[in-house]
């Protein structure tokens, strides 16, 4: 399955002008602060998002986040939001933002 381009074009509307850099990653299109995945349009649906890793069980309980999954292990660190929690542009601002903080607490690569 193929990134969804409209949830691809909100974030560079809601992350522009941040220096971001925009590939290729994981099926999907990823937004990287210095070096480090903040965000990504998941090419398995919805938003994948970089968080701090002490963060990642209890924002497991928003509505529409489980874990991301690689390899059949769930990473600490990362999460997947549902494309149904992310329909207002406020709650998309939301993860991009802790993404895009997160990213940018740690050391370019």
């Amino acid at each position: 399955m193929p990134y969804d381009q409209e949830l691809a074009d909100r974030l560079r509307l809601l992350l522009n002008g941040r220096g971001l850099v925009e590939k290729r990653m994981f099926g999907g299109l990823a937004f990287l602060h210095n070096g480090h995945l903040a965000v990504a349009a998941s090419g398995q649906g919805g938003l994948l998002v970089r968080v701090p890793p002490q963060q990642t069980e209890a924002l497991r309980d928003e509505p529409g986040v489980e874990p991301f999954v690689m390899q059949g292990r769930p990473m600490t660190g990362w999460l997947r939001v549902a494309q149904q929690a992310l329909e207002a542009d406020a709650l998309l601002q939301q993860w991009a933002e802790r993404g895009y903080a997160y990213a940018g607490s740690l050391p370019p690569k």
